[in-house]
C-alpha cells in the first residue's frame, strides 16, 4: 500500500465507528475470529483499545494485521484502523 493509497483510506475512516473494543483480556481467537468476519464484510474497519488494556496500541495492531491478512491503516492514540480487500464482494477501489 503506497502513502496515497494509505492517505485515502485514513480520510474514509475518519467518518466511521469502531467496530470492536479492545479489553484486558487483549487479542483473544474470538476477537481474531470477530475482526476477520468483519473485514470481510466491511474492508476497512476501526478498533478502540480501552484503557484497561496494558499492551500497546501498535503491536496490538500488527499482530492483528499479521492473524487477518490486514494492513494497518494507521494508529492514533487508542485507536487502530485495519484494511483488507473483501475476496467476496470488494466495496473499496484503491488507485495505484
Amino acid at each position: 500500500m503506497n502513502s496515497k493509497q494509505r492517505a485515502y483510506l485514513r480520510n474514509l475512516s475518519s467518518t466511521i465507528q469502531p467496530v470492536y473494543q479492545i479489553g484486558k483480556g487483549s487479542i483473544t481467537p474470538e476477537l481474531t475470529k470477530g475482526l476477520d468476519e468483519a473485514l470481510e464484510a466491511r474492508e476497512l474497519i476501526k478498533i478502540h483499545v480501552l484503557k484497561n488494556c496494558f499492551d500497546d496500541p501498535k503491536e496490538l495492531a500488527n499482530t492483528l494485521a499479521e492473524r487477518t491478512n490486514s494492513q494497518v491503516v494507521h494508529v492514533i492514540g487508542k485507536m487502530i484502523v485495519l484494511y483488507r480487500k473483501s475476496k467476496s464482494n470488494p466495496k473499496i477501489i484503491l488507485k495505484e
